[in-house]
C-alpha cells in the first residue's frame, strides 16, 4: 500500500530565504558510492541557516566538485543525514511509474523544494536499480540555471527521497497543451530551445547524453525559464557510443530505433522533434502504428505546415537528419538565424 505522508499546506515561495546550506554527503548501501551528494548552495543574501555555513561550504566556488572532494569533505565535515522529519510535506505535484512528487519544506531554513518519493519494491520489480542510480549520480553533478536541480537523496526501508529544485512553474507540456492550436508561437519556442540547446551543450561537455528530451520532461521556473528534469534515461558515456534502446517513441533518433551504437548526437535529433511539436503541436513521425512510426523515423520522413517560418523549418531540417555527424551542433543552433531573430536578454 503507498505510503501517504501527513500534508501540510505551504507556501510554494522561496522568496528571500536563500538556498539550504546544509552539507550532506549520505552514502546509500543500496547506491554507487560515486553518488555521495554534496547539498549546498551558498544564498545570494548570504544568509546563514542554523549554523550551516563551514569555512570548507564559503570555498565552494574554487573547490571543483569531483569525486574526490566529494569523498574528502564527507571525512572532513560534520554529516547531516537526511530523514523525512526534516521536511514539511505538502500538496501532491505529480506521480511517475516508480512514486510521487510532493511540495516540501525543509524545517530549519524554510526552503521549498519538491521531494520525489520513489519505491524500492516497484523499482526493483522493473529491474531499474541501474536506471535510479544513473539519475541521482549525474543529476546531482549538473549545475545550469537550465537544469532542474537535485540537492541530494536520502532513503529509508522502503523508499528512496530524492531532493529536488522546486519549479513553481510547473510542467512545460501543460502550457503547450492550453496555448493557442497547442503550439508556441514561433517567438516562444525560439526562447525555449534555446535554452534547451545551451543546456544540453553543458552536458555534453560533462560527457552526459540525456536521451529522452521530450515536453513532459520539461519543466518551468519562476522566470518560466526551462528546466530540464527527468534523467532516469541519461548516461554518463565517456565512451560516445551506446546501444540501448531507450527514451520515448516518437523522439527516437534513426539510429536508436534501427538498433544502431549512438551518441550526443541523439540530443540533437530530440531538440529537432521538439521544436517540430513546439510549433505544430504533435510530433513530425506521429502515425497510426508503432511500425509507420518506427519507418517514418528511420528515413526522417515528415512534412512542414505552411505556416511555419522559413527559418524555423530550415533549423528542424538541419536537426531532423538521419545521419548522426551531419545534423546541426549545439553551437549553430545556438547561432542560428531563427534563434537569434527572437534571442533577448537572458
Amino acid at each position: 500500500m503507498a505510503h501517504k505522508p501527513t500534508t501540510k499546506v505551504l507556501e510554494a515561495t522561496n522568496q528571500d530565504k536563500g538556498h539550504l546550506t546544509y552539507s550532506t554527503n549520505i552514502v546509500n548501501p543500496d547506491l554507487p558510492k560515486s553518488a555521495l551528494t554534496n547539498f549546498s548552495e551558498k544564498t545570494s543574501r548570504q544568509e546563514k541557516v542554523s549554523g550551516a555555513l563551514t569555512e570548507k561550504e564559503n570555498r565552494s566556488e574554487s573547490t571543483k566538485s569531483t569525486r574526490a572532494n566529494y569523498g574528502q569533505t564527507a571525512n572532513k565535515e560534520e554529516k547531516h543525514k537526511w530523514i523525512l522529519s526534516d521536511f514539511d510535506i505538502g500538496k501532491p505535484l505529480g506521480k511517475g511509474k516508480f512514486g510521487n512528487v510532493y511540495l516540501a519544506r525543509e524545517k530549519k531554513s524554510k526552503f521549498i523544494v519538491a521531494l520525489k518519493v520513489l519505491f524500492k519494491s516497484g523499482i526493483k520489480e522493473c529491474n531499474n536499480e541501474n536506471q535510479v542510480r544513473r539519475e541521482i549520480e549525474i543529476q546531482t553533478h549538473l549545475k545550469h540555471p537550465n537544469i532542474l536541480r537535485m540537492y541530494g537523496f536520502f532513503h529509508d526501508e522502503s523508499r528512496v527521497y530524492l531532493i529536488l529544485e522546486y519549479a513553481p512553474k510547473g510542467a512545460l507540456y501543460s502550457k503547450l497543451l492550453s496555448s493557442p492550436n497547442k503550439r508556441f508561437s514561433e517567438d516562444i519556442a525560439a526562447n525555449y530551445i534555446e535554452q534547451i540547446a545551451d543546456a544540453l551543450r553543458y552536458c555534453h561537455t560533462k560527457k552526459v547524453i540525456h536521451r529522452d528530451i521530450k515536453p513532459e520532461n520539461l519543466l518551468l521556473g519562476a522566470n518560466e525559464e526551462i528546466k530540464i528534469a527527468d534523467f532516469g534515461w541519461s548516461v554518463h558515456a565517456p565512451s560516445s557510443r551506446r546501444t540501448t534502446l531507450c527514451g520515448t517513441l516518437d523522439y527516437l533518433s534513426p539510429e536508436m530505433v534501427t538498433g544502431k551504437a549512438h551518441n550526443e548526437k541523439v540530443d540533437l535529433w530530440s531538440l529537432g522533434v521538439l521544436c517540430y511539436e513546439f510549433l505544430t503541436g504533435k510530433p513530425p513521425f506521429e502515425s497510426a502504428s508503432y511500425d509507420e512510426t518506427y519507418k517514418r523515423i528511420s528515413k526522417s520522413q515528415f512534412l512542414l505546415p505552411s505556416y511555419l517560418s522559413e527559418e524555423a523549418g530550415h533549423l528542424i531540417k538541419r536537426l531532423l537528419v538521419v545521419k548522426p555527424d551531419l545534423r546541426l551542433e549545439l553551437s549553430q543552433v545556438l547561432r542560428h538565424p531563427w534563434i537569434l531573430k527572437y534571442k533577448g536578454p537572458r
